[in-house]
């Protein structure tokens, strides 16, 4: 194998620890979610949904984020 051509470690973690927080995301979100729309006459209904709304959509960021970040770790050249 040429030299070039090894994966970035460091590049490899930073995509894997993007991965991890988007795993949290991806449990909290629908979570949160699912029991903001049980309890619609709380009080912090309208707070809870934005925010869990929030989570799910920063969970499909992180994913794409990471898989991009570990895909240059892989494939870019320096």
């Amino acid at each position: 194998m040429d030299e070039n051509n090894r994966t970035d470690k460091e590049i490899l973690a930073k995509g894997l620890k993007q991965m991890g927080i988007c795993l949290l995301l991806m449990f909290a979100g629908p979570t949160l979610l699912h029991l903001t729309l049980d309890n619609k006459d709380k009080p912090l209904y309208i707070p809870l949904l934005i925010l869990s709304i929030i989570l799910c959509i920063l969970a499909v960021s992180f994913l794409f984020i990471g898989i991009n970040t570990i895909l240059n770790s892989i494939f870019k050249k320096k």
